[in-house]
């Protein structure tokens, strides 16, 4: 099974008692997976997909918020699952209950879009989450990339999904996918934060432990790169101050340099591969890093001033 479809196995099972959060997620699955038709004068709307416990959700939600009866079948032509309602008054009354019938008695235009009077508790902006992405949400494995996205049949329907999320702080985005309109997070953390307010809690941990591993593992690999670039420079370092020694020696100017050069000159050449410290522990008496530094950068200094990396120089 896939990670969005533990999600959504998950979220087919979050309990909705409260009527007003019943008609939210409603509202959300109508506009996401819902059609409606007139057939000789009669409307008729199905609410469908391919998850038969999805199904079963769709017809309790209608029974539990309007006293609406529906029956769960499956068509094996399209193999998916249809909740239909086609008695007229049934029909009427989820349209009245989710306001798309004013109480002018006239059908909002734009069907797609949930009434914002449904959506005015946090509760309830919540399950119309929920419902959209029961609809057409899905999120991939965090193993291989975060990504969140809520499908969406028009723009209007796509700002509205994204106006919710924005009131829980989340900075969703849209795009244009083929002749669908797509909700979508890429960072982690949001896409935590959406698991939560959607009531995913068992996917919201398990994410949150991919996440773990994956940012120790970042950590790891930013210190093992920090360390290697160290080692290089270092030796790196110590090589270019060989050079110079031995320059200064083959053109017989070490001798005559202070005693605290030619003592750090032959220290670094005996032990090449000595750290500053090491080096600095070394000395007699011993000598800080600063001091280490500084007579190593006066002995590169004195071999450049003797003409150390000239090209004539260095055959």
């Amino acid at each position: 099974m896939s990670f969005s479809s533990e999600v959504k196995k998950e979220l087919l099972a979050v309990e909705v008692k409260q009527r007003h959060c019943q008609l939210a997620e409603l509202a959300a699955l109508l506009s996401g997976s819902g059609e409606a038709v007139i057939q000789d004068g009669q409307m008729r709307v199905a609410l469908m997909t391919e998850n038969e416990q999805a199904a079963v959700r769709y017809a309790r939600l209608l029974q539990q918020a309007g006293g609406i009866a529906a029956q769960v079948t499956h068509t094996k032509q399209k193999s998916a699952y249809r909740v239909e309602l086609s008695d007229e008054e049934a029909v009427e009354k989820l349209f009245l209950m989710l306001r798309i019938i004013g109480s002018d008695g006239r059908m909002r235009k734009d069907l797609t879009l949930a009434d914002g009077l449904l959506l005015q508790k946090s509760c309830c902006k919540r399950a119309f989450l929920r419902g959209a992405f029961l609809a057409g949400g899905s999120i991939s494995n965090p193993k291989k990339s975060y990504h969140f996205e809520i499908v969406c049949c028009g723009q209007a329907k796509a700002e509205q999904v994204r106006e919710q999320l924005g009131c829980f702080g989340l900075d969703a985005r849209i795009v244009s996918r083929k002749k669908h309109e797509v909700v979508y997070l890429k960072e982690g953390s949001q896409i935590v934060d959406a698991l939560n307010i959607m009531g995913a809690h068992t996917a919201l941990m398990d994410l949150e432990n991919v996440r773990i591993i994956k940012e120790m593992r970042n950590d790891i690999n930013r210190i093992v790169n920090c360390e290697t670039a160290n080692i290089n420079k270092t030796v790196h370092a110590a090589y270019r101050q060989q050079e110079a020694i031995r320059y200064l020696s083959r053109q017989g100017l070490l001798k005559e340099l202070p005693r605290q050069l030619q003592e750090i000159a032959a220290l670094r050449m005996e032990y090449p591969q000595a750290t500053i410290q090491e080096l600095g522990g070394y000395c007699c008496p011993p000598v800080g890093k600063s001091g280490v530094n500084h007579r190593l950068r006066r002995l590169e200094e004195a071999a450049q001033k003797a003409g150390y990396g000239k090209r004539d120089d260095q055959s």
